[in-house]
């Protein structure tokens, strides 16, 4: 049995005559730049999310970009994270020509921990990006305290948890903006690059506008520095159909979840379950273990025709490019220890059981 990581073209199949019927239509209409189809996405994100307003952008990589311009950075300028993430989030803070200043995780969530932000900051600290990692929205409580106590901003990196829930409330309202990856890899998927920004801030959202079309207030005339960064058409109609699904999706894809959690318990391998924080419900944009012999464990899942993969082998700190910043091994012993032991499985709406009792067998094998 072959088990994909990910299972796109079932999901297009399951949707092909509507999805088909969207592109026709834009490909008819001409427009392909910031249409109706864009505004209208940007209206049903905004509502999703809880948030008053929307900003379609190319990728999570420039909402993030775009987020961070929005607030004014200055260079030198410091911006607390998590250095357990995709290296996105700290190229938008060196682009932004801030510094990233990196604090460990908690062991249990992976996520930036709240009491280790306090150390950290500095008078030159303007943000705090936490990272709704897997899709587990960070504890928001504190670090939105924090933030306050401090006159911080924060920015949510929600790209791999739209969908998720943080003590009643959706990811991307928390705090001041929310950053959206729509990734072919995300739970709410576009069939190339695709991103979006939240925000209830009037006039945050009305900068964000013009810093997504080259900093223009109106064709031409340009008041500040901005991007090329604007979500087209034809990604925002694959994303208007999805929508329509995408509530019976998230069901599945915690239904699969809850059934993996079963299966590891039945097979005594309950220490290798995700842990889920009290109050949060996850959007499962991946399923994580923590494991033994990770790499090895690995190797013979790939030999047996199942997909895994390591988010994320290299620390961000670690990383050759960030050299320039000057931390090394042991200064953030969670979050390289997290490093060497996580694997993420196959999860999606369209698995199996069969599938999922093929992967949890698979791996009981090589612990037997």
């Amino acid at each position: 049995m072959r088990v994909p990581f990910l299972d796109l073209v079932s999901e297009y199949k399951s949707i092909k005559t509507k999805v088909d019927k969207a592109v026709g239509l834009v490909l008819k209409s001409g427009r392909f730049i910031l249409g109706e189809n864009v505004s209208s996405l940007e209206d049903e994100i905004a509502g999703f999310s809880k948030c008053r307003y929307a900003v379609g952008v190319a990728s999570g990589t420039d909402a993030l970009k775009v987020a961070l311009a929005a607030i004014r950075l200055q260079p030198g300028d410091e911006v607390i994270t998590t250095a357990f993430t995709y290296i996105a989030t700290t190229e938008a803070i060196i682009k932004s020509r801030a510094k990233p200043v990196f604090v460990d995780i908690d062991a249990e969530t992976y996520n930036i921990d709240p009491d280790k932000i306090k150390k950290a900051i500095t008078k030159k600290t303007k943000a705090i990006i936490p990272v709704h990692l897997y899709g587990q929205p960070a504890d928001m409580a504190p670090i939105i305290k924090i933030a306050k106590k401090y006159k911080l901003t924060v920015i949510e990196d929600a790209a791999q948890a739209f969908g998720a829930v943080y003590k009643g409330k959706p990811v991307g309202s928390l705090g001041r903006v929310g950053c959206f990856s729509f990734f072919p890899t995300k739970n709410l998927s576009a069939y190339g690059d695709a991103g979006m920004l939240t925000t209830n801030d009037k006039k945050l959202y009305e900068f964000m506008l013009k810093l997504r079309i080259h900093g223009a207030v109106t064709k031409y005339n340009h008041i500040i520095d901005g991007y090329n960064s604007r979500l087209d058409e034809l990604q925002a109609a694959i994303l208007k159909v999805k929508m329509c699904y995408i509530k019976k999706w998230f069901k599945a894809r915690r239904a699969a979840a809850k059934y993996y959690d079963e299966l590891f318990r039945e097979n005594g391998l309950a220490e290798v379950i995700p842990r889920q924080m009290k109050g949060v419900e996850s959007s499962y944009c991946l399923y994580t273990l923590r494991v033994k012999k990770r790499d090895a464990l690995l190797s013979y899942l790939r030999s047996n025709k199942i997909d895994a993969a390591i988010y994320y082998p290299i620390p961000l700190h670690l990383q050759i490019v960030y050299k320039g910043l000057k931390y090394k091994k042991g200064d953030l012993p969670l979050t390289e220890k997290a490093a060497k032991e996580v694997i993420s499985i196959p999860i999606y709406p369209q698995i199996s059981k069969k599938q999922q009792e093929y992967v949890v067998n698979r791996i009981r094998l090589f612990y037997k």
